[in-house]
């Protein structure tokens, strides 16, 4: 389903709304949550607003988890993390998105411990990281 109004995942890919893009092509945009499970939690959304993920075109999902892959491996090395974790819950905002995110454990998943008051001072250098690591990909 198409939204009607702008979600704010369209209002951050934008430029409306303050974000830390870390990712952006034609087709998607990646940015740090403002409440990580863990440092360095990004969110992966399509510029198309579909509320589920199961109502995207399938290229657009291809892209999106490729472009998830991408982001997982750059957030294992950025956070020298053991696994990246990978969730699709689709709840908080309805526009359709990834969670990507460095994982040390099976708690890391675990979206009660969400940290919502990371300083915006954290979330800068988280992004900073990444970009970095990014940038050292080939």
């Amino acid at each position: 389903m198409i939204s009607a109004v702008p979600t704010i995942f369209t209002k951050i890919i934008e430029g409306e709304l303050p974000g830390r893009i870390v990712w952006s092509d034609d087709r998607v945009a990646a940015f740090l949550t403002i409440a990580p499970l863990t440092a360095g939690h990004t969110l992966v959304v399509p510029r198309a607003e579909v509320d589920e993920w199961t109502d995207l075109e399938p290229e657009l999902a291809a892209h999106l988890m490729a472009v998830s892959h991408r982001i997982g491996g750059v957030l294992k090395r950025a956070f020298d993390a053991p696994r990246a974790g990978l969730v699709i819950a689709g709840f908080e905002v309805p526009h359709a998105h990834v969670h990507v995110f460095p994982a040390y454990e099976m708690a890391d998943f675990d979206f009660a411990r969400v940290n919502t008051s990371v300083p915006a001072e954290e979330l800068d250098a988280h992004h900073k990281r990444i970009l970095g690591a990014l940038d050292a990909t080939p």
